[in-house]
């Protein structure tokens, strides 16, 4: 991606093309790989590569409009604690309770039965399974 995209991304999303936001712009999406971080995971990464702070506020509301937009996904893991995935295709995870990484699992090697119907008026959007995991005792 280029310049130019992160612009057009950043303006699809409803947000002025600041210096800042195409910097986090060029750190989500100018990867050969998918990744998963927490706001603050997100900040550190734009300090290390660019000597850039960028305010929590604005990676925050930069990262949720991206989520509203599509671009990213969020995986909520209780206790206040969210991570985002620039995958945004249907995936599940595991998730490290030692080390707080999550990593990615093919939608098929997951097999779903007895989902419940949702509730009247409301149609099921998508289906996010988290499997907590940790090294085993030795």
């Amino acid at each position: 991606m280029n310049k130019q995209d992160f612009i057009n991304k950043l303006r699809n999303s409803g947000l002025r093309p600041t210096k800042q936001r195409i910097k986090i712009c060029e750190t989500l999406f100018n990867t050969e790989k998918t990744f998963h971080f927490t706001v603050n995971d997100l900040a550190k990464i734009i300090h290390k590569n660019f000597s850039e702070n960028i305010s929590l506020a604005t990676v925050y509301n930069t990262i949720h409009a991206f989520k509203k937009k599509g671009y990213l996904k969020e995986i909520s893991l209780g206790n206040d604690k969210s991570y985002f995935d620039t995958n945004v295709s249907s995936h599940h995870h595991f998730f490290d309770t030692k080390t707080n990484e999550l990593i990615d699992i093919d939608l098929n090697k997951i097999e779903l039965k007895n989902i419940p119907s949702p509730p009247k008026g409301k149609s099921i959007k998508d289906i996010d399974v988290v499997i907590n995991i940790e090294n085993d005792s030795q």
